[in-house]
């Protein structure tokens, strides 16, 4: 895909996505966590499903989060759109990058700039917890975040995730975890917690 194409669709996916979003009636729950740790200027690891990721791109807009996004053609196009909000991005993923990328997850955090991660990110399994999140939590000692995203209506791609476009006027759940710290003293023994924290997320939307 040619740089100017890649310009085009970032710049006209990010219209439609503020044209959406300005219409959404937006319900947190459990917030106050979260509203506590950016009033301490806690660093935390916010962990996201990657289908739900668009209406918190929009929510959580120009509060300097870094949030890593692979390295393939598509990534790039996501990276811009979250760059235009504000986010900082962190390049890499669980199968290209993995290396680099945990490296950059633990500079922006130690920095003391909180993250977010999509743990089944960049290509699948859908809502399967890749150790990722985990590890770099138990490397930089900060505690791990987990949100989940529900809309009234919305469209479905039909894509691997099943990505979640709130339709206008459409009513968006945000539903924060608790703040949960990496209790393990190797980075093995943290990745070995990862389906734990999947069984979080699965829990976090009300059934």
């Amino acid at each position: 895909m040619s740089e100017r194409r890649i310009r085009w669709i970032v710049r006209a996916g990010s219209a439609v996505i503020r044209a959406l979003a300005i219409t959404w009636r937006v319900r947190e729950h459990n917030d106050a966590v979260y509203r506590t740790v950016r009033a301490a200027r806690q660093p935390v690891i916010y962990t996201l499903w990657h289908g739900e990721m668009l209406p918190l791109l929009w929510h959580r807009r120009d509060e300097g989060i870094a949030v890593l996004i692979s390295e393939h053609r598509d990534g790039e196009i996501i990276a811009r759109i979250a760059e235009g909000f504000g986010f900082t991005t962190v390049r890499g993923s669980s199968s290209r990058g993995a290396a680099r990328a945990l490296i950059g997850l633990a500079r922006a955090v130690e920095s003391g700039r909180s993250a977010a991660v999509t743990p089944d990110g960049p290509r699948g399994p859908a809502r399967v917890f890749a150790p990722g999140a985990v590890i770099a939590a138990q490397r930089t000692g900060v505690p791990i975040l987990p949100i989940r995203v529900s809309a009234s209506r919305a469209w479905r791609l039909k894509s691997w995730d099943r990505f979640l476009i709130p339709k206008p006027f459409a009513r968006v759940d945000i539903h924060y975890g608790a703040l949960t710290a990496v209790q393990a003293d190797t980075p093995r023994a943290a990745a070995e917690l990862a389906p734990q924290f999947e069984e979080t997320m699965e829990r976090l939307l009300p059934a």
